[in-house]
């Protein structure tokens, strides 16, 4: 199975090269695992006289007559007569004129197969495919026809669908025999898969859709089988070796005053079953290790600080991570608020933090004063140096890179406990696929009093009725977003700027009378903070800005969020957006501005918007109008889900079945060394290890 694909007859060193430069593959696995994208039915023949040009890929079967050369030598082309007993239809060449002539001129029977379409006054076949009817009676599989994605560069040298076909049916003929099994037979058998070597054969010759659906079937079984035996297992070795720091109950002064001294409410029945959960494992002895997810809104970073607290009561340090400058202060402001009073040394380390504010951070970080710690990336840089870091909290863990992740977490002798949390609500198929060697809690209530967010979706010409309406909100004395994907105007992308947003709306909002705050990444760190100052006091009446604000920023005073080239973004990122408003207990709106006229896709995020505020129905949704490799989070975090029949979207039921039989066999016999369980190790081993190491910090 690892021969090289250049010794494969009808291949050769330079289609080998290219298949690997173009596809990746390089061995006679790598093209039994390269699977077509779809089938075409072909078990229907039509009669030339049924053929029109409405009909989409068909076959018919005949003899050619009268080739015909036409046109200038420059720009030659070759028709030919099909004809079966009812009739004839016309065939039209461009390219390769002369072998085609020379080759099918002969009288035999061919099966063609292309798409119908009418060139001048007559129906037409251009470049179908053509075979000899004795030879597509002998082949395997010529009732369902695989396609496969092949590149420009591959078609030029002859290597297109029907020859990776060709070449699939080579490999199988040479090596079917050694085809070795590659889940245990007690699986097998147990639960009915088709046997590998005949699941292979049927992905690249289906004998009919029944056979296909088995053998599609045990390929989803084995791909989600294997990621999560992988995950679970690496979760139970973690707890089972993972030494962690004990934080115990009896030393909670901290978080008692906090409660009793500066928060005026209560925490919500999910936010204190949280805190619960989180004390279990920090006294159990074990490495925690935490994904908190919560929608917009729901108190994970109060949370977050009262666990902190937890760990501060016990002696040790803490630190939380977040992506942007702008969130990072708001933070150290809302943790100095809470902690007013209190005795503990909080900071803020960002890239602007000045030198010798940094130093004295440096020094009380060194020597344990500082208790906890608060930045942006800046937290990772080698001048960091914790005295005894017991616990790191990680917040909008996506927007990090997996070195910067792993750089925080070395700065700690022991394992510290690890939390991160993300706002981006993530599908409970994703979710058990991307972090099922995690814990995790779910914040699933929101604090009493909010009210929903009404959606709206407005299009370009109804702009004037929406300044209608932020200016109904500014009279009442609220506050208004407008948030743009791009800052200048691009020469590729048609969408609303925020060079002329800033225009237009002065224009329709006029100084002094209104105050236009704006914001967006390229401007200095002391303008941001500026404009954003000015807006959360009340001074601007608009905040004009690009996506940096989409997490983090909190003015409970404004109420609408307006978002233009709505098209442009994601679910996800649309639902962060509008979650910056709805802080309070006013009523908030979010306008989805788009252009009069934009896709399909695009119309059913913004439907999918209008009619739901619960993120986590909106990232299902998300998932399956994107896919799972698109969903925000999972490209970031260095997992490659590289999933070449399974479709997390599709067999969600799937993946909880697999899992469930993951978990049987691993409590049965935790470290696989069962006899009957040797060729799991064997897979597992084979499987790409840095796929899953990021998640020791996330």
């Amino acid at each position: 199975m690892l021969n090289s694909l250049q010794f494969l007859p009808g291949v050769g060193p330079k289609k080998a090269e290219l298949l690997r430069s173009e596809l990746g593959m390089e061995t006679f696995g790598d093209l039994l695992y390269y699977f077509p994208y779809r089938y075409i039915d072909r078990s229907r023949f039509y009669k030339v006289m049924e053929v029109d040009e409405n009909l989409p890929y068909i076959q018919i079967r005949g003899r050619f007559s009268r080739f015909a050369l036409t046109g200038s030598k420059a720009r030659q082309r070759l028709t030919a007569v099909f004809t079966d007993d009812s009739g004839n239809i016309q065939v039209l060449w461009f390219k390769g004129l002369k072998w085609i002539a020379d080759t099918y001129a002969n009288g035999n029977e061919y099966v063609l197969f292309g798409k119908p379409v009418r060139y001048g006054s007559q129906i037409t076949m251009v470049h179908p495919e053509i075979e000899e009817l004795a030879r597509w009676e002998n082949k395997m599989g010529k009732d369902l026809t695989p396609m496969y994605n092949t590149s420009e560069k591959m078609k030029n040298i002859g290597l297109n669908s029907k020859s990776i076909q060709r070449l699939a049916e080579n490999v199988l003929k040479l090596c079917y025999a050694d085809i070795s099994e590659t889940l245990p037979s007690y699986i097998t058998s147990k639960y009915q898969l088709m046997p590998l070597r005949e699941a292979l054969r049927e992905m690249h010759f289906p004998s009919n859709n029944e056979q296909l659906t088995r053998a599609q079937y045990r390929f989803k079984f084995e791909e989600l089988f294997y990621i999560q035996l992988k995950i679970i297992r690496l979760k139970q070795l973690r707890k089972e070796r993972s030494e962690g720091y004990i934080f115990t109950r009896d030393r909670d002064k901290l978080v008692r005053e906090c409660f009793y001294k500066n928060i005026p409410f209560k925490l919500t029945g999910a936010q204190t079953r949280v805190l619960q959960e989180i004390r279990h494992f920090f006294a159990s002895g074990r490495q925690m290790n935490v994904l908190l997810q919560g929608d917009v809104g729901s108190g994970k970073t109060l949370v977050a600080l009262l666990s902190m607290l937890i760990a501060v009561d016990n002696g040790f340090q803490t630190c939380i991570m977040v992506p942007t400058e702008i969130l990072a202060r708001q933070h150290y402001a809302s943790f100095c608020k809470y902690l007013e009073g209190l005795e503990v040394q909080v900071a803020l380390l960002t890239g602007s933090t000045k030198a010798a504010d940094r130093r004295v951070i440096y020094e009380e970080i060194s020597s344990g004063k500082l208790n906890i710690l608060i930045g942006t990336h800046a937290l990772i840089e080698d001048t960091v140096n914790f005295k005894n870091l017991g616990y790191v909290v990680i917040d909008e863990q996506h927007r990090f890179g997996v070195a910067q992740r792993a750089a925080l977490w070395e700065k700690a002798s022991l394992n510290p406990h690890i939390l991160v949390m993300t706002a981006t609500p993530i599908p409970r198929t994703l979710a058990m696929t991307l972090y099922g060697d995690l814990d995790v809690c779910v914040i699933d209530e929101m604090p009493p009093g909010r009210k929903p967010i009404i959606t709206r979706h407005a299009n370009d010409s109804k702009r004037l009725r929406v300044f209608g309406w932020m200016e109904k909100i500014i009279a009442q004395g609220k506050q208004v977003y407008v948030v743009y994907p791009l800052i200048e105007e691009s020469e590729t992308l048609d969408y609303k700027t925020l060079e002329d947003g800033v225009e237009g709306i002065s224009r329709a909002f006029p100084p002094p009378q209104y105050g236009i705050a704006v914001v967006h990444g390229r401007m200095k760190p002391a303008d941001k903070e500026y404009s954003m100052r000015w807006f959360a006091s009340g001074g601007a009446h608009i905040l004009i800005a690009t996506t940096v604000i989409e997490v983090g920023v909190d003015v409970p005073n404004a109420t609408m969020m307006v978002i233009e080239s709505a098209e442009r973004f994601g679910l996800s990122q649309l639902h962060q957006l509008r979650g910056r408003v709805g802080r309070g207990a006013d009523q908030s709106y979010c306008i989805l501005m788009t252009a009069d006229r934009i896709s399909e896709n695009a119309m059913q995020r913004i439907e999918a918007m209008v009619e739901t505020n619960d993120g986590f129905t909106l990232a299902e949704t998300d998932m399956r109008l994107r896919g799972p490799g698109d969903i925000e989070g999972t490209r970031q975090s260095g997992f490659d889900l590289n999933l070449r029949v399974a479709n997390l979207a599709r067999d969600g039921q799937l993946l909880i079945y697999v899992r469930q039989i993951a978990e049987a066999i691993l409590d049965d016999d935790c470290d696989l060394k069962k006899p009957e369980n040797s060729l799991l190790i064997k897979q597992l081993n084979k499987m790409k290890d840095h796929s899953f190491e990021w998640r020791k910090i996330s």
